[in-house]
């Protein structure tokens, strides 16, 4: 049997010696068995985010002139706000209004690798529309930035591997990034009844994911390796952390990535609110390092704990496209992370980087032509294209 619940873990016995293996023995099992878990006493302070989430659920309430002051395809960053239904998964429109921030850095100098177009001042709302919101992310995105490094070595030291193992794939000064997701009911999209896509099936990309969210709409579903969609309602003083596809690259599949979505919420319950922090990853790191080098061997007792979960789930449900991988297209993460932006932003990508878009429709079209011809084949067996995977 595949897991039916999402564990909770209390940070604050990672930082006592005399708790600490129990924390990584607890982590252990959420890394290998569900690749989702609840982290609570994560260390930032109440009031900062009770501030977050004041402050993000008011930018929404801003002038809608304000908002496209700051338009997401107004910078070629895609940092910034996008309107309902402006973003793309798994081949579908989401349902869900956002604005997307990061730790900043300069503008890139001429003669940089485009992906580095990524790492760039943020957009923000201005000052006298929305008082204190850029000092207030701005502290809680570093804060959360420590928080995820010194997780992530959390994570090394739960499979067994030194605490400084992922140091190598983080930037000195490195770029994390966050968006505040706005998920309107189903009666604001104009549908009393049914299941609305706040976003789509996928897996988050990097390393780690950590999600707060901000009012108690249920909404949050993680899919088990039986298929079975567990609900991951909000629990307060929690934060939900996922791991993302890097991190099981890295691990050699040891860590599991698990496909998750957001369900829009009932009709007459209100807009939901998110707010999800990603940590970043060097977006110069080559694939052909991470596969070959990784972070080294993971020991073998744990590689056989892996597999042994494998063996009692029997297997996994994937149908989401795995990107954390070389390919003919992009020879580094940035390139990769660059790609999957104009996927599932492709009205920044018309603006910003046609050539990308273009190549990227051909493909899509070119694996639908695929599936469309495996399914009318001979057998029993339906081609499906891959779903698309974005960070979300």
């Amino acid at each position: 049997m595949s897991f039916t619940s999402i564990p909770i873990l209390d940070l604050q016995l990672a930082r006592d010696p005399a708790t600490k293996p129990e924390f990584l023995e607890q982590l252990r099992y959420a890394l290998l068995e569900v690749g989702f878990l609840y982290l609570k006493n994560v260390g930032i302070p109440e009031d900062l985010f009770q501030d977050v989430i004041k402050k993000g659920k008011g930018f929404f309430d801003l002038p809608l002139e304000e908002k496209l002051k700051i338009e997401m395809k107004n910078a070629n960053s895609f940092l910034g706000y996008s309107q309902l239904s402006a973003e793309i998964t798994a081949g579908e429109i989401d349902r869900r209004e956002q604005i997307d921030l990061s730790t900043e850095h300069p503008v890139p100098s001429p003669g940089a690798p485009l992906y580095h177009n990524l790492l760039a001042p943020n957009q923000w709302p201005a000052e006298d529309y929305a008082p204190g919101f850029r000092a207030t992310y701005t502290d809680y995105m570093k804060r959360m930035g420590d928080v995820s490094l010194y997780f992530t070595s959390l994570i090394a030291e739960a499979i067994k591997l030194p605490g400084d193992a992922f140091n190598k794939y983080f930037d000195e000064d490195q770029q994390h990034k966050l968006k505040i997701v706005k998920y309107p009911d189903m009666a604001e999209l104009g549908q009393e009844g049914g299941q609305g896509q706040g976003v789509g099936p996928h897996k988050d990309s990097m390393l780690t994911s950590y999600l707060l969210q901000a009012t108690s709409h249920r909404g949050l579903q993680v899919q088990n390796v039986q298929g079975e969609w567990i609900d991951c309602p909000p629990i307060d003083g929690t934060l939900v952390v996922a791991i993302g596809q890097g991190m099981e690259a890295l691990t050699q599949g040891v860590c599991v990535s698990t496909t998750h979505r957001v369900l829009s919420p009932a009709a007459g319950s209100g807009a939901r609110y998110s707010i999800p922090f990603f940590q970043g990853v060097k977006l110069d790191a080559e694939f052909d390092d991470l596969e070959t080098v990784g972070v080294g061997r993971v020991p073998d007792d744990v590689r056989a704990q892996r597999s042994k979960v494998i063996e009692r789930t029997g297997g996994r449900i994937d149908d989401v496209e795995f990107t954390f991988r070389a390919g003919a297209v992009a020879k580094t993460l940035g390139e990769a992370a660059l790609r999957n932006r104009v996927k599932s932003h492709p009205d920044v990508g018309e603006r910003w980087y046609p050539d990308i878009l273009r190549a990227i429709r051909e493909e899509q079209a070119a694996a639908a032509a695929a599936a469309k011809k495996s399914a009318a084949g001979p057998g029993p067996a339906a081609g499906v294209a891959p779903k698309a995977v974005e960070a979300h």
